[in-house]
């Protein structure tokens, strides 16, 4: 078990020394001048130069890319371009908005998607499994920030019942919080549901096509216990997986529905970020974004790794 652990760790740290050349790199790409974007239209070319001067950007690349993994190990991301404060600090203020609506749209995802898998793969070929069929492959194909504007015009312009975006935390009151995070938890969810559910039916349905459900059966298990004790449990790891996998997506990959709902998370400052061509602040929440998924990968091999000896070995 260690052996493996150790083999996957070494790997990620490998896949993340990668990319953040890669992330380095293609900041740098980006069309524009942040000195420029961060001076008055009226500057003059040596205000210019000083300012690229005063925030790193004369150095020889190789150098600005050694400080900035250098700070980066040591928990230090550089200064924004835009706030005048740490990239750290900035981080930290927003990332709590960004994991509550993650998770309350997981939660969702789980709720809709493990009843509509295996619901669907026990009446395979009936109406019910047809009719989850098509609200999945609807979730798969309709775009998260659609269904946030669709949602934003029914239920806050349309019915009223719900604010149209802003974010209230957890101290406000449930009430409220709820209030606000609901519709933009509910987009995101919905649409990793589709996902989960389509997993869950083929592996469910790959289980129950197995040799020991026939036997269970043919010695009078109850089908309820066959469904939810035998087959839900060994279609649990790939289920699993995709679940891990949706909440890495969740929170690097809410840009759009942060900035459709404004919510002050993550995903609107880099969208900000990358507009003022805030480099420190690009490359920090870019890299912070794929370490997470690269840890949560980490989590599922070694959950994998505990439920399925065979990976062990």
């Amino acid at each position: 078990m260690a052996n493996f652990l150790l083999g996957r760790a070494a790997t990620l740290a490998l896949v993340l020394f990668g990319a953040s050349v890669l992330i380095f790199l293609v900041v740098r790409a980006l069309p524009g001048d942040p000195a420029i974007a961060m001076m008055t239209s009226n500057a003059t070319p040596e205000e210019i130069q000083a300012m690229r001067e005063a925030i790193g950007l004369h150095l020889p690349l190789w150098q600005q890319y050694f400080t900035w993994v250098g700070g980066a190990v040591t928990g230090d991301l550089g200064r924004s371009f835009m706030y005048s404060t740490g990239v750290a600090g900035l981080i930290a203020e927003r990332f709590p908005v960004t994991l509550h609506v993650s998770l309350v749209a997981l939660a969702i995802a789980m709720a809709i998607a493990i009843p509509a898998g295996v619901l669907s793969a026990r009446y395979k070929g009936g109406p019910i499994d047809h009719l989850f069929r098509i609200v999945a492959m609807i979730g798969i194909s309709m775009p998260v920030f659609w269904q946030g504007l669709l949602s934003i015009l029914l239920f806050a312009v349309i019915l009223g019942w719900l604010p149209p975006g802003g974010y209230q935390p957890l101290s406000a009151g449930i009430g409220l919080s709820t209030a606000h995070i609901i519709l933009p938890a509910v987009a995101l969810g919905t649409a990793y549901a589709a996902t989960i559910t389509r997993m869950l039916r083929s592996s469910m349905l790959d289980v129950l096509g197995r040799e020991h459900i026939a036997v269970a059966r043919a010695h009078g298990v109850p089908e309820r216990t066959i469904i939810w004790t035998d087959a839900f449990r060994n279609a649990l790891i790939p289920t699993l997986t995709a679940a891990g996998f949706s909440f890495g997506y969740l929170l690097a990959g809410a840009v759009l529905t942060e900035v459709i709902f404004n919510l002050p998370g993550m995903g609107r400052l880099l969208y900000e970020s990358i507009l003022s061509r805030d480099y420190p602040l690009v490359q920090g929440l870019v890299l912070l974004n794929v370490t997470l998924f690269v840890l949560i990968n980490f989590g599922m091999d070694a959950l994998y790794a505990i439920l399925d000896p065979r990976i062990r070995r």
